[in-house]
């Protein structure tokens, strides 16, 4: 699957967190005979069910079944996690963050789930981020676009599967820019609630950086849900600008589309939409040609060929009759990532049951765990007393593209064939 790399770092989280707190999962007796209970939390109703929420949870149940039949391909071929079978709990997540924080504490006291893995509005995730720390119960955030839930807090109990929104916004500025567009005024429409600030904020800084002359014309701010956009509409029509920015997602967003797309908005400005691709499937043809759409990850269509992605595309459009987007695969990320993480987990309470002191579960095959392990390491190293040995020697770096003959000025310069250097560009090494 396409995310595979970008799981990474978040299965290196989730193995410490796991280690700790499904040490009652230990192997005392047989794992095999045991649930693992998970809650899963995303828009079952409401504006966000029909495009975002029922796709991510239409595949997790693909994925969860598959696991619990052991038909994922390897390394997530073991039945459920570890052979104890999976049972969901679904949740939804329509209502509002204090309702959210109620659900989050009924999953953990009255369904006794042993993780929740869920909550797709930002605002939802900031209010039920601090409620999972306080219980000491594990959650994992397998959306939420805002970059605020860890840079305004440290959790040990929380983790996120999915990058956040800074990423879109980012990138949609330097896509205009690599493009070479003329962006003198821009127009702004966000929800306003965390997500739609959150992006607003990031876009606005990128454009700064990027097109300092540029001026923000219209500010527009519907709340999360409107459905109606024909006020801000007009305005972005009568005022219009050389870029109309909008973070609207679910069914927000295609509402504004179905409402702006007949009264030539779209011909009048280049429309930047940076939360997009999952509304292609309910819009089709009726996504205005020349939108500049966003979406964070290689999913769905634009997602690389593998073995893996091959099973999940299939799988999910055998089941549902529709093709993957970013909701199913960032719920499969979300769970794959945590497959692997209680595995780890497992494998190392084995270990922990000989009183051998801290262990390190490592991966040769993905060098998983080996950070962890250098971090020991160089935490038992001395660091005092001890010289450097290139203290005040120069540190020189030969900048180029590949194969204009970096190695041999190298060489030339040291005098010994310290580089070995072959004509195929990419190849050098020492």
């Amino acid at each position: 699957m396409t995310h595979t790399p970008t799981l990474r770092p978040a299965w290196k989280k989730l193995t410490a967190i796991s280690a700790a707190s499904l040490i009652a999962l230990s192997m005392a007796g047989s794992a095999a005979a045991e649930d693992f209970k998970i809650g899963i939390v995303s828009f079952l109703s409401g504006q966000a069910a029909d495009s975002f929420g029922v796709p991510a949870v239409n595949g997790a149940k693909t994925l969860v079944e598959a696991f619990n039949n052991g038909k994922v391909p390897a390394p997530y071929n073991k039945k459920g996690f570890g052979g104890m079978n999976i049972v969901p709990v679904y949740v939804d997540e329509n209502g509002g963050a204090t309702k959210q924080v109620q659900e989050l504490r009924n999953l953990y006291d009255r369904e006794g789930v042993d993780m929740v893995i869920g909550y797709v509005s930002s605002g939802d995730c900031l209010a039920v981020s601090p409620v999972a720390e306080e219980m000491k119960r594990l959650l994992v955030l397998y959306d939420c676009g805002s970059p605020r839930i860890f840079e305004e807090a440290s959790y040990k109990y929380v983790f996120r599967t999915a990058s956040h929104g800074a990423m879109d916004n980012v990138a949609a500025a330097r896509y205009l820019k690599s493009r070479n567009m003329k962006v003198s005024t821009i127009n702004m429409i966000n929800q306003d609630y965390a997500w739609g600030h959150d992006s607003l904020k990031d876009f606005t800084l990128s454009m700064n950086h990027l097109y300092p002359e540029a001026k923000i014309q219209a500010d527009q701010r519907p709340k999360f849900g409107a459905g109606q956009y024909g006020t801000e509409i007009s305005q972005l029509m009568s005022q219009t600008a050389d870029v109309t920015h909008s973070s609207l997602w679910g069914g927000d967003l295609q509402a504004f589309v179905l409402q702006a797309g007949p009264r030539g908005l779209f011909k009048k400005t280049q429309v930047v939409l940076t939360a997009a691709d999952h509304v292609l499937i309910p819009l089709g043809d009726k996504m205005p040609d020349g939108t500049v759409l966003g979406a964070r990850g290689a999913n769905g269509l634009l997602a690389p060929k593998s073995a893996l992605n091959d099973w999940w595309w299939n799988s999910y459009q055998t089941q549902w009759g529709v093709y993957p987007v970013q909701a199913p695969y960032r719920m499969a990320q979300a769970l794959l990532g945590v497959k692997l993480a209680v595995e780890k987990a497992m494998a190392a309470n084995e270990f922990y049951e000989l009183a051998l002191g801290e262990i390190f579960p490592i991966s040769s095959a993905n060098g998983g765990g080996t950070g962890e392990l250098l971090d020991a390491l160089a935490a038992l190293l001395p660091s005092e007393g001890v010289e450097d040995p290139f203290a005040g020697i120069p540190r020189i770096a030969i900048l180029g593209r590949p194969n204009v003959g970096k190695s041999s000025l190298l060489n030339a310069l040291l005098g010994t064939d310290r580089s070995i250097v072959t004509d195929e560009a990419g190849t050098t090494r020492d």
